[in-house]
């Protein structure tokens, strides 16, 4: 199996929650495998390229039990 760079996990996040809708099953596979690994790296580095935190961004496009799981696997 390819592991994705960091780089290419921004890109592939920042498709999955740019525009109208959701990439729901992208979000979570990246969030859920990466959570334990480098998430706070990740979270770094996305806020250092789009000027938004991911926390914001997966808030913004998600909502109800989905937001609270995805948001409580990013952290703080």
């Amino acid at each position: 199996m390819c592991v994705p760079t960091e780089g290419k996990l921004l890109q592939v996040l920042r498709k999955a929650t740019k525009g109208l809708g959701t990439e729901d099953k992208t979000l979570i596979r990246i969030i859920v495998t990466r959570a334990e690994m480098d998430m706070q790296y990740i979270k770094g580095e996305y806020h250092n390229k789009y000027s938004k935190t991911l926390n914001e961004v997966v808030h913004s496009e998600t909502s109800g039990n989905y937001r609270t799981f995805l948001l409580s696997l990013l952290g703080p």
